[in-house]
């Protein structure tokens, strides 16, 4: 589990598409202090297994279905990307709980500056919207970032100065492809108050029955 709390930037040495031997090396330094093989690392919001490590680099095992699904497979030598350990059980719980199972891309339609802060606006398609609601929490490349603004087909967010010094979005342009994880909280929600779509059978007579209405 992760916090949306980026730690540091890496930078990307070596993506390597081999049929069923991918991986990425990228550069780290905080993050490595303490790294182990087999420990969960999000880059840009994705979680992926350590499988080697020096002092300088770690490498991670990357299948098929997430190079196509996320924005790592755009990912080249020398590319920035958005660097979170696993949440410790002694750690503060900064951001939102983030799972690193990303639910889909989106793209930048927006940049625009606000006084100190700059604001994005996210296209994202229905199966993304559904679950965005003003001032409710996305992590947009790993970041837990509040939703500000939300349309039919977009939502915005309003980013600090220090959140842009500290993740790669600040270098991000219109038409840039970005990883989106919804809350993981509404998603599970939904899931057991939804009988056509789960075993549950958690509805509105249920929560009648026990007091809840």
């Amino acid at each position: 589990m992760f916090t949306g709390i980026i730690e540091e930037v890496g930078t990307v040495k070596e993506v390597c598409r081999n049929g069923n031997n991918s991986f990425i090396r990228i550069q780290a330094k905080k993050i490595l202090s303490d790294v182990h093989l087999g420990d969960s690392i999000a880059v840009n919001g994705v979680c992926l297994t350590v499988t080697r490590y020096d002092g300088s680099i770690f490498q991670a095992d990357v299948m098929n279905e997430t190079l196509s699904r996320s924005s790592l497979g755009s990912l080249r030598t020398g590319s920035s990307v958005n660097l979170e350990r696993a949440m410790s059980a002694n750690g503060r719980f900064g951001g939102h709980i983030v799972s690193g199972h990303i639910d889909g891309t989106g793209r930048i339609i927006d940049i625009k500056n606000d006084g100190i802060a700059v604001w994005y606006t996210i296209g994202a398609d229905a199966v993304i919207m559904r679950y965005i609601v003003e001032k409710g929490s996305v992590a947009i490349d790993g970041i837990s970032l509040t939703v500000a603004k939300v349309s039919d087909n977009n939502f915005s967010v309003s980013i600090i100065p220090h959140t842009a010094e500290q993740t790669v979005l600040s270098t991000k342009k219109i038409g840039d492809v970005v990883n989106l994880e919804n809350d993981i909280i509404g998603k599970y929600v939904e899931k057991l108050i939804n009988p056509a779509k789960s075993d549950s059978v958690i509805d509105m007579a249920f929560l009648a029955e026990r007091g809840f209405l």
